[in-house]
């Protein structure tokens, strides 16, 4: 039986199952996988995390230095995220530069981490137009199935939450966490020939029509909103996505801390 047979044969069923409120593995429509956090998962890091939702795992390690500041934010410390899709994490990705969806990943992170505000970018400035610290924020993709939008936001809300600036080792006073203001938290759903799942599995997101992914925090803001696929959503699912990650969010970030 070809390949092509197989696909349609698996996204019927995945389709039958949805539009009786079921998934694969089990879960309800609105259920995420299990969550497990690891912090401080690298010894020589400023603060990591491992994260497992499901059979997704990734790394993150934040790195921090002394540099000078961006000219139109003299007084405010840099954030760069950096998303590597490494070859063992699935068949797909190749070695070599980001690709599109590595850039797209790192981008929706960034986007919510900056929006949020959720580090306190004054706080990391030394001297005004001089020197300020520099936060490399780097995500690595050790096993892929699904939903690297929100594992790779919930990973960086825990590295983050970990992270001591190392200001002794560079002379400029003593140690001090990193400022956090808050924890955006990301929720993904996709839409699959009408019927909507959260938190959805590699399977899932390959007969998927649309994504769409809301980054709230605790004030129920929405922080960043990032549509992805060739489909299009309503505004009442919309809304119903909006909704659901707000009550969702709250569980993540009770496991987050």
């Amino acid at each position: 039986m070809g390949r092509e047979v197989m696909a349609e044969i698996k996204k019927n069923h995945i389709n039958k199952m949805l539009a009786q409120g079921k998934r694969m593995d089990g879960r309800g429509l609105e259920e995420f996988r299990p969550l497990s956090i690891e912090i401080n998962y690298i010894g020589t890091a400023e603060g990591s995390a491992r994260v497992k939702l499901g059979k997704t795992d990734i790394i993150v390690g934040i790195k921090m230095s002394v540099g000078t500041p961006f000219a139109d934010t003299p007084d405010k410390g840099v954030l760069t995220t950096n998303v590597e899709l490494i070859p063992m994490a699935a068949h797909f990705f190749e070695s070599g530069p980001p690709g599109a969806d590595a850039i797209e990943i790192a981008r929706v992170v960034d986007h919510g981490i900056r929006e949020s505000q959720m580090v306190d970018l004054k706080a990391l400035c030394i001297s005004p137009g001089e020197a300020v610290w520099i936060n490399f924020m780097d995500i690595y993709v050790v096993d892929f199935d699904g939903n690297l939008f929100d594992a790779c936001n919930i990973g960086v809300n825990a590295a983050l939450r970990s992270t001591i600036v190392p200001a002794a080792k560079h002379g400029k006073g003593e140690d001090f966490p990193m400022p956090v203001t808050c924890s955006p938290v990301s929720c993904t759903a996709v839409l699959i020939d009408g019927n909507i799942a959260f938190d959805p599995t590699l399977e899932e997101e390959m007969v998927a029509n649309a994504r769409l992914t809301v980054t709230t925090d605790e004030s129920g803001d929405i922080r960043a909103m990032q549509k992805g696929l060739h489909g299009s959503f309503s505004s009442e699912q919309i809304k119903y996505i909006i909704d659901t990650s707000l009550a969702l969010s709250k569980d993540v970030r009770d496991i987050i801390g």
